[in-house]
C-alpha cells in the first residue's frame, strides 16, 4: 500500500506541474485547470488511504468536512459574478490561510500535551517545532490579510489610515520574532505562548494590509497568494506530506514572482509591500489650469472606428462592472468585417486581480493573439488611429509620464497619446479607483462618451452598422 500510495503522490504532482505550466496560456488553461484539480484530488484520495501508524481514523469527519466545502464551494462558484471573481480569489485565499493555522495549532497542542503528561522523549524535533510555527505564522498573515482584501474589494472596508504603519509593522514582525524564538528555545512554555503569537500575526496581517490602496488590491492578493503557498509548504513539512510540500512550493513561488512583476508594472518596491507602506491611499490630484473636455456622440465615434486602420482597445474595471466584453466582442467582429484591425490594450494590474481582463475577453471569446501586453500594445498605439478607453482610469493615467508630483509617477501605463485620437468611455468625470484625476480627459486628442459603457459600445454598433 505504501508503495501504491507513493506512486499516486508523484502522479499527482506530475499533474500538479503540467497543470501550472498549461496555465499560461489562455487556449490551455481550461484543461490544466482540470489537470491541476485531478492531481489535487488523487493527492487528498491518496492520503486518505495511506497507512496509519498509530491511533485510529478520522474517515468520517475528513468526509463531511470535504461535502460541507464542497457544497460551499459549488453554491458560490455559480453565484458569484465575474465581476466579483477577485473577492472570491481572496476569500480562498484566506481559507487557504486558516487552513494552515488549525493544522499547526492542532501539531502544537499535540506537543504541548505530550509535554505536560511527561512524555518529552516523544516531542518534536526544534526544527519541527520552529516549522510548525512558521507555518502558523504565515497562514495567519495570509487569513486576515486576504478578508482585509475582500473587504476593500467589495467595498465594505474603507481605506484607514493608520500612523507610523511601516515602524508598526516592522515591530509587530520583532515581537513575533522574539516570541518564536523563545518558544523554540523554551518548548516547556504554556500554550499561551503560541496562542500569543498567533494572535500577533492575525494582528499583523490586519495592518499589513489595511493601509494599502484599493488600486493596489492586485499586487496585494498576488503576494497573499504567495503567502497561502508557502503557508500549505511548511504544514506539508510537519506532515511529511509531498504533495502538499511541492504543490505549496510551486503556489509559494509562482505567486512571487508574479507579484514582482506586479510591482514591476506599477513601479513599486517589494519591500515596501512587506513593510505595509505600499501606495496607501492618496487624496485626488487635481488638475492645474484650464480645464475643458470634448464631449463625443456615438455617431461621432462610429465614423472614426469604420475609417480607421487600426483601432485599440482598452479594457479596465468598468468594463467588468458593466458586463462589457462580449459587446466589445460584437464591435470588434463588424470592425473586422471590414478591414479595421482590431486589438486590445491589457496593462498587468488593470481591473481588480492578475488577469482579470484576459479571463472576462476570455469569456466573450476574443481571440489571444489580439490580447496585447503593455510594451506590445505600446508600440502599436504608434499606428493606431483610434483608441477606445472602456473603464480604464489609472492605467492610462500620463500624470505618470510627466508628473512628478503623482503618487503613480514612474508607474508604466499604456500611453494610449501615441495614437490619433482617443475616446474614453465613462459613467462621469470621477477619479480612478486610486483617487487621482486623469490629466487624459482634458487632453487635446480625448473625446467622452459618457454612459454605461455596455449601452455606449452597443450604441456605437448600431451607428457603425447604419455606415454600411
Amino acid at each position: 500500500m505504501e508503495a501504491i500510495v507513493n506512486l499516486s503522490y508523484l502522479i499527482a504532482v506530475t499533474l500538479l506541474i503540467v497543470g501550472l505550466r498549461r496555465l499560461s496560456s489562455p487556449a490551455t488553461a481550461r484543461s490544466g485547470n482540470l489537470l491541476a484539480a485531478v492531481g489535487m484530488g488523487l493527492a487528498i484520495v491518496s492520503t486518505i488511504l495511506s497507512p496509519i501508524e498509530s491511533g485510529g481514523n478520522n474517515y468520517t469527519v475528513i468526509t463531511l468536512a470535504m461535502v460541507t466545502g464542497t457544497v460551499i464551494g459549488l453554491i458560490m462558484a455559480n453565484r458569484v459574478q465575474m465581476t466579483a471573481m477577485p473577492e472570491l480569489v481572496s476569500l480562498f485565499n484566506g481559507l487557504g490561510g486558516a487552513c494552515a493555522v488549525s493544522i499547526s495549532l492542532i501539531e502544537l497542542y499535540n506537543y504541548q500535551t505530550l509535554m505536560a503528561s511527561g512524555s518529552k522523549s516523544i516531542g518534536v524535533s526544534m526544527g519541527t517545532h520552529l516549522t510548525t510555527l512558521l507555518a502558523m505564522f504565515v497562514g495567519a498573515v495570509a487569513f486576515t490579510g486576504s478578508l482585509i482584501a475582500y473587504g476593500k474589494l467589495a467595498g465594505k472596508i474603507r481605506d484607514i489610515y493608520i500612523p507610523y504603519t511601516g515602524v508598526l509593522n516592522i515591530a509587530l514582525l520583532v515581537l513575533i520574532v522574539a516570541l518564536t524564538v523563545y518558544r523554540v528555545v523554551n518548548p516547556d512554555a504554556t500554550f499561551t505562548l503560541p496562542l500569543s503569537i498567533l494572535i500577533v500575526s492575525l494582528i499583523y496581517g490586519i495592518t499589513f494590509v489595511q493601509p494599502i490602496g484599493g488600486a493596489d488590491m492586485p499586487v496585494v492578493i498576488s503576494l497573499l497568494n504567495a503567502f497561502t503557498g508557502v503557508a500549505a509548504a511548511l504544514a506539508g513539512i510537519v506532515y511529511g506530506n509531498q504533495p502538499m510540500i511541492i504543490g505549496g512550493i510551486l503556489v509559494g513561488s509562482s505567486g512571487t514572482i508574479l507579484t514582482i512583476l506586479m510591482c514591476q508594472a506599477m513601479n513599486r518596491s517589494l519591500l515596501n509591500v512587506v513593510i505595509g507602506g505600499f501606495g496607501g491611499a492618496s487624496a485626488a490630484k487635481n488638475v492645474e489650469g484650464e480645464k475643458s473636455i470634448v464631449e463625443a456622440t456615438a455617431n461621432d465615434v462610429a465614423i472614426l472606428m469604420r475609417y480607421a486602420n487600426q483601432v485599440m482597445i482598452v479594457p479596465g474595471y468598468g468594463m467588468a462592472v458593466a458586463q462589457a466584453q462580449k459587446a466589445c466582442k460584437e464591435l470588434d467582429n463588424i470592425l473586422s468585417e471590414h478591414g479595421v484591425s482590431v486589438n486590445y490594450a491589457i496593462h498587468p494590474v488593470a481591473g481588480r486581480m492578475p488577469g482579470h481582463m484576459n479571463v472576462l475577453l476570455a469569456e466573450a471569446d476574443v481571440p489571444y493573439p489580439k490580447l496585447l501586453d503593455l510594451e506590445e500594445a505600446n508600440d502599436l498605439l504608434k499606428e493606431t488611429d483610434i483608441t477606445l478607453v472602456v473603464g480604464a482610469n489609472d492605467v492610462v493615467n500620463p500624470a505618470a509620464l510627466d508628473d512628478p508630483s503623482s503618487p503613480i509617477y514612474g508607474m508604466p501605463i499604456l500611453e494610449i497619446l501615441q495614437s490619433k485620437a482617443v475616446v474614453v468611455l465613462k459613467r462621469g468625470m470621477s477619479a480612478g479607483y486610486s483617487g487621482i484625476e486623469n490629466p487624459l480627459f482634458y487632453h487635446e486628442k480625448t473625446k467622452m462618451l459618457f454612459g454605461d459603457a455596455k449601452k455606449s459600445i452597443q450604441g456605437l454598433i448600431e451607428e457603425v452598422k447604419s455606415l454600411g
